[in-house]
């Protein structure tokens, strides 16, 4: 298996457009010898922990030296190239989780993620963050009648099983299904409350903040690598390397998302870099197509779905298009090179709000960008949160499989918790089935080839 690093010419996102000025920004000449704390990465996971250890500072006490290494741009890995949406799940995934590890510990994953949608907003608006973030709400789209009622089943297990955070999503049925949700042949809807963001303002505003209050960030500083010294006497057993000069520090954080396997081994067939599509569909001036207000998801199957978000500026921003590629493994499954777009893919935005959406069918929608990013898919399909198992004072926030936002702010809040207090993970206030254990890594199982046509079991 390849090693897997950031390639050096990642393709432009949307979000990506409007750089900030600490897009390229290191704050020091030169790499600091020493430091308390080295996180790697500085994207959404990397600058959600640095703001939570900075805001658990007791007033007047010293805070911890921080350095961010990054390896391209700021916030150039996922975070700067998914759909925006902070959409969480409160039916779907859960019902599984419910079967495979008891309701208790699905219901705290929903209630988890559900909690990001208003927590998100109060943050954003005492924090003034010109992010675009804005609640509404979710509509999925079941376009198969079979699919849409096993997913209805699952949603009503839960209910009458008392899990809160389905009992506040709304099922809309068959025969008003396409006039709710606008969408054409649609069978089915599930609708409760999510958010759409421009995640790369919100995490240059995190970024910015942090460097206002000390922190060291260096970007375009991969790292080749670390090692741990049981012998040290400086205090700090950590090295890490990179072509630049090697760091010093006391702990090490790893919000390395698809690329952690490369730093930590153990995680090799635990976090595969997984390669996804988006794009942004602009409406020319003077469209008579209805306004979309609600994101959604358009889900054909439990593997072919499209999601989407409305901006105010009367663009969409979708993602999905897999039937373009998903028979092509070589192409999207353990790939790290977010370069190029898989030609098939940019293809299948063509027409696409005209051939889904009633009343789109003479708007001249059209397809103004198209671009890739490599996600980190965790293969029981849960994020890797907490101690690195076997290592001391190394800690990882990764593996989001494609559904970090509405994860990762309060899963660093934790995180933040451990790092700085030493606080364990059952008293981080996390989902017990977010924690990186020994267990998971021991496992065999690969949920990713569930969702995936034809595939029955993985090549690891």
């Amino acid at each position: 298996m390849a090693k897997h690093t950031p390639v050096p010419n990642g393709m432009t996102s949307f979000w990506r457009t409007e750089p900030h000025f600490l897009d390229s920004h290191r704050s020091t000449e030169s790499l600091p010898q020493e430091c308390d704390i080295v996180v790697i990465g500085a994207g959404y996971a990397g600058a959600s922990v640095v703001h939570h250890i900075l805001d658990q500072i007791t007033p007047g006490s010293k805070p911890p030296s921080i350095v961010i290494l990054e390896a391209r741009q700021a916030c150039s890995g996922a975070t700067g190239r998914n759909g925006g949406h902070m959409k969480p799940d409160v039916y779907n995934v859960i019902a599984g989780l419910a079967a495979d590890h008891g309701l208790e510990a699905a219901t705290e994953v929903a209630a988890f993620e559900a909690k990001h949608v208003p927590f998100l907003k109060e943050f954003v608006e005492r924090e003034k963050i010109d992010c675009e973030y804005t609640v509404t709400k979710a509509i999925d789209v079941q376009l198969s009648r079979d699919h849409s009622a096993r997913l209805k089943e699952g949603y009503e297990g839960l209910i009458k099983k008392g899990c809160e955070p389905t009992m506040k999503a709304k099922y809309i049925p068959n025969n008003e299904a396409e006039k709710f949700s606008g969408v054409k042949g649609a069978q089915g809807c599930f609708t409760y409350d999510a958010g759409h963001i421009w995640p790369y303002k919100f995490v240059l505003h995190l970024l910015e903040k942090a460097i206002s209050q000390g922190v060291n960030l260096q970007t375009h500083t991969p790292v080749s690598g670390m090692t741990h010294s049981t012998s040290s006497t400086s205090g700090h057993p950590w090295t890490v390397n990179t072509a630049r000069g090697s760091i010093a520090a006391k702990t090490v954080v790893l919000a390395t998302n698809a690329y952690t396997s490369s730093l930590a081994p153990q995680y090799k067939e635990k976090i595969i870099p997984v390669r996804g599509t988006c794009s942004r569909i602009v409406v020319p001036p003077g469209t008579t197509a209805p306004r979309l207000t609600n994101t959604y998801t358009l889900r054909w199957n439990n593997w072919n779905y499209d999601y989407l978000i409305p901006r105010a500026d009367g663009s969409i921003v979708v993602g999905g298009a897999r039937p373009a590629f998903i028979d092509d493994l070589d192409s999207w499954y353990n790939v790290s090179d977010d370069s190029s777009v898989l030609e098939p893919a940019i293809r299948y935005w063509d027409n696409y709000m005209q051939r889904n959406f009633v009343g789109w069918e003479n708007s001249h929608a059209y397809t103004d960008r198209v671009w890739t990013g490599i996600m980190g898919y965790s293969t029981d399909g849960l994020p890797h949160v907490g101690h690195v198992p076997g290592q001391k004072d190394q800690y990882i926030i990764a593996g989001f499989t494609g559904h970090g936002m509405p994860q990762i702010f309060l899963a660093a809040e934790g995180l933040a918790k451990m790092v700085l207090g030493n606080v364990h993970f059952a008293e981080a206030g996390l989902p017990r089935l977010f924690e990186s254990t020994q267990s998971r890594l021991d496992s065999r199982r690969n949920k990713i080839f569930a969702s995936t046509p034809g595939k029955s079991q993985a090549r690891l």
